[in-house]
């Protein structure tokens, strides 16, 4: 199958890589002209812009969007709207908030255009391994995308799914990112508290390479993990200073609506607040408060 892929960062060029490996046709922009150029040494169809993707395509035609999420996403699909058809399939590949694939596809389909959420997991493994991805939108319109899944996935048959209407597959991509902020942070304690038992002088490689073969707590974030002490088991030059891209945020905002207890994962979200302070005015507080009732000694700032 041909179609146009926008947004050439790393995720959609190993994800136009993997196309082209899998025998599609693929006509890519991207604002950095640069990164065009790079996909084109790789066999993609090189275009300056939108309107030019759009055109090389022949109905219906497929657009997918790995841009960033938020104003970007939301600026590059109403461009592309304004130069496509009835008819014609819009993908975020992206990590949007589902409330606003809701509304995307909800505005898309007064123009007859197909609005398909596909939330992508697998980073920058993706084109070697295959990526998971969770697909939301209607049953016609994934079938005219699904040659590109089969492609993309781990296998044809395994690895991703159509999970639910319009609004879905980002849904269960923010579960899924919660979900990831709550097993690395156990991963993160449970390291922690082995290299702090100094009298066993534990080899915390060693034990991760124990753990990933039989135990019940192997997974491929322990084989990431690993590979991180093999290198560097102190992690040296490594700032412990821990970002978050908004799903895991979303994840527990909606465990609050839905009023379900999420506390593994809403902790996991604080560790990550609390990785970026430089200095905590609450610890402050509670040195204070200590000092006050019980005369406990405070450390002062030299």
């Amino acid at each position: 199958m041909k179609l146009g892929l926008i947004g050439l960062g790393r995720m959609g060029g190993n994800m136009t890589r993997r196309l082209l490996q899998g025998g599609h046709q693929v006509v890519v922009y991207d604002p950095q002209p640069e990164a065009v150029k790079a996909a084109a040494t790789q066999g993609a169809m090189p275009s300056a812009s939108i309107t030019e993707l759009v055109g090389s395509l022949e109905a219906p035609r497929i657009i997918w969007l790995m841009v960033p999420s938020g104003d970007i996403t939301e600026s590059v699909v109403i461009e592309v709207a304004a130069v496509l058809a009835a008819g014609d399939v819009v993908i975020d590949g992206g990590n949007s908030n589902y409330k606003d694939s809701i509304r995307r596809g909800a505005l898309l389909e007064q123009r007859g255009i197909h609005f398909v959420d596909v939330g992508t997991s697998g980073g920058i493994w993706g084109l070697a391994e295959g990526y998971s991805m969770m697909v939301g939108g209607t049953e016609a319109a994934i079938e005219l995308i699904r040659p590109a899944l089969e492609t993309l996935a781990p296998a044809p048959d395994r690895g991703w799914g159509h999970v639910g209407p319009t609004g879905a597959g980002h849904f269960v991509k923010m579960v899924h990112n919660g979900i990831e902020y709550g097993l690395m942070q156990a991963y993160a304690e449970g390291f922690e508290i082995m290299r702090a038992k100094q009298e066993f002088a534990l080899d915390v490689h060693q034990i991760a390479e124990i753990w990933r073969f039989g135990s019940v707590v192997r997974s491929w974030l322990l084989d990431l993990a690993a590979s991180a002490l093999e290198q560097d088991a102190d992690l040296s030059g490594i700032k412990g200073w821990v970002a978050d891209s908004g799903e895991g945020r979303w994840t527990v905002f909606e465990a609050i609506d839905q009023d379900v207890p999420a506390p593994v994962i809403t902790l996991s979200l604080m560790m990550r607040f609390a990785s970026r302070q430089q200095d905590s005015y609450a610890a402050k507080l509670l040195a204070a408060l200590r000092n006050q009732f019980g005369g406990h000694a405070v450390k002062r700032e030299q």
